[in-house]
């Protein structure tokens, strides 16, 4: 069972849910729901696309404790590895067989959808190994990720990529700004990373509002856009007050977990208002498993 936990822990399971939110997002995105079709043209390829982000989450988020096992043992000893639930051999076994599972259930719904979760595995790799330890390339490659992955969910019309390419960019400047903080987790941080998180937030905000706009469906996405606001500035301007470690930490979980919101923003701002409540429904268990395993 401590083993079992310790997996668990590893591929930081509340996380895993906005990741499959994020695809959701981009199908909405997309247009795939107005679509409809038989099972096998409309309800397999969404469970494959949700099976292959949620393996390429658990395996790049496992190889980064896999990377990051001799710093963890000084900084964060209560982490699976160096806490000895896993060994490292079987983390680096786990997290590869999870990428080859994303992969390998992406291509089973298009080439292109492969394609992107070969760049997604890729790019979560490569932020493993390097990019993290950047101050300007970090960010962008740890939000490229997420950008990636909004994509995967577009992919589900490979076609509606060539219209909606460009809403990647958005998860990139977010996911940037979580990174670009999350480095003061453990000692603390200066003012100005928070103050500069705070103006990326706002360029969120009035992309996805301007997004709403252009798909004439400002008031929906409101409903989810003012929510989002206030859950994001609440702890980033407690952080910003005093950052310290613990406010700092929070400040990410919470932009973190707010992804789900986000995302049933970005389904709104697509005319997909069921698709935005179904979303807003997964952040109740996203927020249960965030207590029982960390997110950060």
């Amino acid at each position: 069972m401590s083993k079992i936990v310790g997996y668990l822990r590893l591929i930081r399971p509340a996380n895993i849910v906005t990741s499959i939110a994020d695809v959701i997002a981009g199908m909405a995105i997309s247009g795939f729901f107005v679509a409809g079709g038989t099972v096998n043209a409309f309800v397999w390829p969404i469970i494959l696309l949700c099976i292959s982000t949620a393996a390429l989450y658990g395996g790049g988020i496992a190889f980064n404790d896999i990377f990051d096992a001799e710093l963890d043992a000084r900084e964060r000893p209560e982490r699976p590895i160096p806490k000895g639930l896993i060994k490292l051999p079987d983390a680096i076994t786990f997290a590869s067989l999870l990428l080859i599972l994303g992969i390998a259930a992406a291509f089973l719904v298009h080439v292109i959808s492969g394609l992107l979760a070969l760049l997604i595995a890729a790019a979560a790799l490569v932020y493993n190994k390097w990019g993290k330890h950047h101050k300007v390339i970090g960010p962008v490659n740890m939000g490229l990720c997420r950008g990636l992955n909004l994509l995967l969910g577009v992919s589900i019309i490979p076609g509606a990529l060539q219209d909606w390419w460009y809403v990647a960019i958005v998860p990139v400047i977010y996911i940037s700004a979580i990174t670009l903080i999350s480095r003061g987790e453990v000692y603390g941080s200066k003012r100005s990373p928070i103050y500069l998180a705070f103006g990326l937030y706002l360029i969120v905000l009035v992309s996805i509002l301007y997004f709403s706009f252009v798909r004439g469906m400002v008031l929906q996405a409101l409903l989810f856009l003012i929510p989002f606001a206030w859950m994001i500035f609440s702890p980033l301007s407690t952080a910003l007050k005093q950052p310290t470690g613990p406010n700092i930490g929070k400040a990410v979980k919470a932009g973190v977990i707010s992804l789900i919101i986000m995302d049933a923003a970005w389904a709104a701002a697509s005319g997909e208002i069921v698709a935005a409540i179904a979303l807003v429904l997964l952040f109740p268990i996203s927020l249960w498993m965030a207590r029982l395993f960390a997110v950060t």
